[in-house]
């Protein structure tokens, strides 16, 4: 067990950004909202103690056991992989403008014509509907898609979001694994 950062370290954090887990034809690519002080002070993504991300990908099956943040690179030999919607560290999603959500959109669909994954998933709703325009969006896959890509939105794992438990969360992830596996959710064109 790595020690927690000090609340000095936490504050330090603040705008600092996290470095992508990604790579060329991931079979799905996590966008998060932005960065916690947590995720910033130690440099990993979802690190935050309480964040669901890592358990609810286990129990899902992408992973076939529990990863800690430390090691989000071993997913690239899964073709997963990690961005963000912003890459600002802050205290809580919150603190994002609606301008910048939109700045990143434009930001992942670069990334996503780049990389060009299978499918990428927006992990945080209210998210999604704001930097896209898509007020309506539910969870699961999407009739949109980014850069000629699939779109699957997901809940925020975050321990501080209640609206989902760790069963829906997980249900929730083992949906988007099994389209990829059963093929339904299929990029143009490919």
């Amino acid at each position: 067990m790595r020690p927690a950062p000090t609340r000095a370290a936490l504050e330090a954090a603040r705008g600092k950004s996290v470095a992508d887990v990604i790579a060329p034809r991931l079979d799905v690519l996590f966008v998060g909202i932005n960065p916690s002080l947590w995720s910033g002070a130690v440099g990993r993504h979802f690190a935050r103690p309480g964040n669901r991300f890592w358990r609810a990908l286990h129990e899902a099956g992408f992973t076939d056991r529990l990863l800690s943040p430390y090691e989000g690179d071993a997913l690239l030999a899964r073709r997963i992989g990690i961005t963000n919607l912003v890459n600002r560290a802050t205290a809580s999603a919150d603190e994002l403008t609606v301008d910048e959500l939109r700045r990143g959109a434009k930001r992942i669909e670069a990334k996503v014509r780049r990389y060009r994954p299978k499918t990428v998933a927006f992990v945080g709703m209210g998210a999604y509907r704001a930097a896209f325009g898509r007020p309506r969006a539910k969870g699961g896959p999407q009739g949109e898609r980014v850069a000629g890509t699939p779109v699957w939105v997901l809940p925020n794992p975050s321990g501080r979001t209640a609206g989902y438990q760790m069963p829906a969360l997980a249900r929730a992830f083992r949906d988007l694994r099994r389209s990829l596996q059963d093929g339904t959710l299929r990029p143009l064109g490919r």
